[in-house]
């Protein structure tokens, strides 16, 4: 069998490559859809205990990240670029939670190293809350993109970030926490 078009059929199959891996691809939930809640094991500075999420909104706003695993490059990045930010969301009311497919023991080491004792991350070995937030990672099953969510009191999104680079989750989020802060001292 002689192909032709080889070079076009190639360009085809990379571009729907470049398509299902690119984190603009991903079907995350938007700024006004109802944020699911969750509750799931968690560990903050070492200390295994049941998150809710519902029980956090009645505090104020909620930043929930999802990272892709714990202990790798960008994530550990991400970690203490989160953990460094913690005082700032808390003058917004706001706090932080990461979410991973691990399992509690690995995110328990990863909460007191990584996440320094600053806020707690969550395991979702069976990806049930990546999934309900639509932040699984094309192509992998059951891990999470990194995709990072401000979720108001009322439960409503107010902000999603979608990118593998760690770099711009903690900045956007503290600016969308801060406009939204604004928008309702205002009102």
């Amino acid at each position: 069998m002689k192909i032709k078009h080889l070079p076009a059929a190639l360009a085809a199959v990379m571009a729907i490559g470049f398509a299902m891996h690119s984190p603009l691809a991903s079907a995350t939930l938007k700024p006004g859809d109802t944020a699911p809640t969750f509750t799931t094991e968690a560990s903050l500075g070492g200390k295994t205990y049941t998150y809710s999420l519902a029980d956090e909104l009645k505090k104020g706003p909620v930043v929930l990240y999802f990272y892709p695993a714990a202990f790798t490059r960008g994530c550990t990045i991400e970690a203490h670029e989160f953990a460094d930010a913690v005082d700032e969301y808390k003058k917004y009311g706001a706090t932080v939670i990461g979410v991973s497919h691990d399992n509690i023991d690995t995110l328990t080491k990863f909460s007191v190293s990584e996440c320094r004792s600053k806020f707690p991350v969550a395991a979702d070995a069976d990806s049930k809350v990546i999934g309900a937030y639509d932040a699984g990672m094309p192509m992998h099953s059951g891990m999470a993109n990194r995709v990072s969510y401000v979720i108001a009191p009322d439960g409503k999104i107010i902000y999603e970030y979608t990118s593998l680079s760690p770099e711009k989750h903690v900045e956007n989020t503290l600016k969308a926490l801060k406009d939204w802060t604004a928008a309702h001292k205002a009102q």
